[in-house]
């Protein structure tokens, strides 16, 4: 939800990179509704909630976008999925840093994970789950009509 703080995050400090992280709606949205989270997070209680946030977000982001040019990256989840190392390259050269090869090895790192992809970041990148939400697509007729034109890619 740090998007929501951007023009906050930017005042306190000027130089942070901010990278905008995005998964294609449908996958996104399907993502967060099947996501039991801890409180905080009641928009992913329903389709429809969960579209209207997705919506908001898009739209702030396109306002930081203009307000902060050149200051935001967008990262799309799909490339980072056909695209690791050339991703994962060009985030680094964003944020100044050079690029090592155990960037790409994320899933060998034995820190503690506390978000709801906690298994998946002990996995390589796999592409399985990229369209999960078809499977479900003909209960998910309110939250594609929700999402309007965003749902289409």
């Amino acid at each position: 939800n740090n998007f929501r703080h951007l023009g906050v995050i930017h005042l306190m400090l000027p130089r942070a990179k901010i990278i905008d992280a995005r998964r294609e709606a449908m996958a996104c949205c399907f993502s967060n509704f099947k996501q039991l989270f801890a409180s905080g997070q009641e928009f992913t209680y329903s389709p429809e909630d969960i579209a209207r946030y997705y919506r908001s977000y898009i739209e702030l982001m396109a306002h930081w976008d203009a307000v902060l040019p050149g200051r935001i990256l967008r990262v799309q989840h799909e490339d980072v999925v056909e695209d690791l190392e050339g991703n994962v390259r060009r985030i680094l050269e964003f944020c100044e840093l050079r690029f090592e090869p155990q960037c790409l090895e994320f899933h060998k790192n034995q820190r503690s994970v506390r978000t709801a992809s906690s298994e998946q970041v002990r996995r390589p990148i796999y592409k399985e789950g990229r369209d999960q939400w078809r499977h479900f697509e003909p209960w998910l007729a309110p939250l594609r009509e929700a999402l309007g034109d965003l749902a289409n890619g």
